[in-house]
């Protein structure tokens, strides 16, 4: 990519228009161009035990994942591997490091994108193996640089991990495959330094056009984890940049997709699920707003349906938000107002707010 291209990415990037970025297919899953923003996880069962991976990717498609990453660390994990992508119905991502015929394994049973840097598998001859049968197969290669594992010799030269150093580990897998005539590619330069990861990923933005797959590297606790992420993530998505993201939490894979999701919507860039708008609350509170938005959020969490519902707990600022919802409720003493796209539809009685949100949301039919 010449220099009159990065500049015009970085001016993209600075002015609000999305960063434009080359597409790639991932199965189905298109990432990059002007493709909706996805959606990633990791199973974290032992992939040789099938009917745990397989349950285990099931309750994440159930739950919005777009992209599944399966670990192949091992020969029990490989065989294992064609039968896991026969069961599921998302793309599968096969995870490798420095073993060249685990990616070859992973190619033949069938999966959508393999996770491996050309650079750490050996001699040209088992890179040029790899490479040759993605192509054949269509299948994209994630470079994935991480700051706790630069090369040596990149280390010593800038001294500790910078946004410079992750830049420059990408590019020498990226060079590699351009080398070999491939570049079906994705990259992520992720760092657990939340600064570190943002200033990586606009480097790369700005000088190359390869799609990007966001994350903040062992983010921790989903406490923490969540924080960090919608940090580094989120500011990413505001500045235009990032085409597929994954939240890497300490907890079930499910809860990465949830709080992948929210991230997404709270960007207004995911509209297919129920976003459910609550207060903070306040002395003001005259109803169980935290049972009555618990209740909702199980019942509606994974309602595959863009419908934006309002659960406001007063009368100060609660009908003028409730107006601006689809669905919206402002709640008084003991009752709430139900509203639907800002039309008062009837009093309802603080027992009967769940039941009548619930009834609503089913109801509503969303614009097209």
């Amino acid at each position: 990519m010449n220099s009159g291209d990065a500049a015009g990415i970085g001016s993209a990037v600075r002015t609000g228009i999305r960063r434009r970025s080359r597409r790639v297919m991932v199965g189905g899953v298109p990432i990059g161009g002007d493709a909706p923003v996805s959606v990633q996880s990791m199973t974290k069962t032992k992939t040789g035990d099938i009917e745990a991976t397989v349950a285990q990717v099931l309750a994440l498609e159930e739950a919005g994942c777009d992209i599944i990453r399966i670990t192949v660390n091992d020969r029990e994990a490989a065989d294992a591997l064609p039968a896991i992508v026969r069961r599921v119905h998302i793309p599968v991502v096969a995870d490798i490091h420095f073993n060249h015929v685990f990616a070859l394994k992973a190619l033949e049973a069938g999966v959508s994108k393999v996770r491996i840097n050309p650079g750490n598998i050996g001699s040209r001859d088992r890179i040029h193996e790899v490479l040759r049968a993605a192509r054949e197969r269509g299948v994209p290669i994630r470079i994935g640089v991480n700051s706790g594992s630069l090369e040596e010799d990149i280390l010593e030269r800038h001294g500790y991990p910078t946004a410079e150093a992750l830049y420059e580990s990408a590019m020498r897998h990226v060079e590699i495959c351009e080398e070999f005539g491939f570049s079906d590619i994705v990259i992520s330069v992720k760092s657990t330094d939340v600064r570190l990861m943002i200033d990586a990923y606009r480097l790369v933005a700005e000088r190359t056009d390869y799609p990007l797959h966001l994350g903040v590297t062992e983010a921790g606790t989903t406490r923490v984890g969540t924080v960090k992420s919608a940090v580094g993530i989120g500011a990413l998505l505001a500045d235009r940049i990032g085409d597929t993201i994954r939240v890497s939490l300490t907890d079930d894979p499910v809860k990465e997709i949830e709080v992948g999701k929210e991230i997404l919507r709270s960007l207004g860039l995911a509209t297919r699920n129920v976003e459910l708008i609550t207060c903070p609350t306040c002395g003001r509170l005259e109803v169980d707003l935290f049972s009555i938005t618990r209740e909702l959020e199980e019942a509606l969490g994974h309602l595959k349906k863009p419908v934006k519902v309002a659960i406001l707990g007063c009368a100060v600022n609660g009908p003028g938000e409730a107006r601006e919802a689809d669905i919206g409720v402002a709640c008084g003493k003991g009752v709430g107002i139900l509203y639907r796209k800002g039309e008062v539809l009837r009093r309802v009685k603080e027992e009967e707010i769940v039941s009548a949100v619930i009834e609503e949301v089913m109801k509503f039919q969303p614009e097209t």
